[in-house]
């Protein structure tokens, strides 16, 4: 009998779509032995891409206090059919799963969908994944799915370089390098070479080890965690607090908080965020061996 796996994602530029393809093509590339199924979550009223700058911050309190839109509904054979795997694909914004994430996980659909289901989630990202993973932990737990592996994939520029391209990407639409700016999101060659991923997870099926899946993925490379931006992603967490619950909170004032927000957040990244690193090294020595334990915790699958 043919094993049902279920690839499910959201991707606007289509980055994410192609990087949970290729991870799904071992599964592809053996037709008699499982059945692949794909879904696009799609909301009712969709986000523009590429993003006009004023509609891209002004997402920002909906996005991080995880407000969900309404979705389309999966499709009947979706929400009747039961799998063995998905495939969770997903992107993060302002440090949190997406809108149209949420929006799935907080509809009626993702309980009947993810029940009792082994999950693999991958996120294709900028670099700032961690915190985000941890918050789709606390959903896939309370939804009684199985979270049995994870793998994130991210832009290997340095932090201030890949700001700088993302932008580009969202609000143009431009993706390919340009003057002194390299080309945005993850490398094709890391897109391409996700294949092994999948690879990996299939064989774990095949053998009835999905549980034994994650050190194998890690192993691989599935997961890298940078210290200093785990710091940074703690200290955007108390920030993003205080100003999305300023911004949704006042409403008549929402288009200069959201002005103010966009300025603010503009001056963390290139202010704040290099003393946030300079005290980061100086503190290393001190915090070495919790920052170890921290990144053993992050690489795994586990909720504290």
């Amino acid at each position: 009998m043919k094993k049902n796996i279920l690839v499910i994602y959201y991707s606007q530029t289509g980055q994410l779509e192609d990087i949970v393809r290729n991870i799904a093509k071992p599964f592809e590339a053996q037709k008699e032995e499982y059945e692949i199924t794909y879904y696009n979550i799609q909301l009712k009223e969709d986000f523009p891409y590429p993003w006009p700058s004023d509609v891209f911050f002004n997402t920002f309190p909906e996005s991080y206090l995880q407000i969900p839109k309404e979705i389309l509904p999966p499709s009947e054979e979706i929400l009747n059919k039961k799998y063995d795997l998905i495939l969770f694909g997903y992107q993060v914004w302002y440090l949190t799963p997406s809108i149209p994430i949420i929006s799935f996980l907080k509809s009626g659909y993702a309980g009947r969908i993810l029940k009792d289901t082994p999950v693999v989630t991958i996120s294709g990202t900028r670099n700032m994944w961690m915190l985000s993973q941890e918050k789709l932990k606390v959903y896939l737990r309370d939804l009684k799915a199985k979270l049995v592996g994870n793998i994130a994939l991210v832009d290997r520029h340095d932090n201030y370089t890949s700001v700088l391209t993302i932008i580009r990407w969202l609000t143009t639409g431009q993706k390919e390098k340009s003057g002194i700016l390299p080309a945005a999101g993850v490398s094709d060659e890391e897109i391409a070479g996700s294949v092994k991923y999948g690879e990996s997870i299939e064989r774990h099926l095949k053998n009835n080890d999905l549980d034994n899946l994650q050190p194998d993925l890690v192993k691989n490379g599935a997961i890298e965690i940078r210290p200093f931006l785990v710091r940074v992603e703690k200290v955007g967490n108390k920030i993003f607090t205080v100003w999305s619950n300023l911004i949704i909170k006042k409403k008549e004032k929402r288009p200069l908080l959201i002005k103010f927000f966009k300025v603010y957040l503009m001056t963390a990244i290139w202010v704040i965020s290099p003393v946030v690193l300079v005290l980061h090294l100086l503190t290393t020595p001190i915090f070495w061996f919790k920052r170890q334990k921290q990144k053993t915790y992050l690489q795994g699958i586990n909720l504290k």
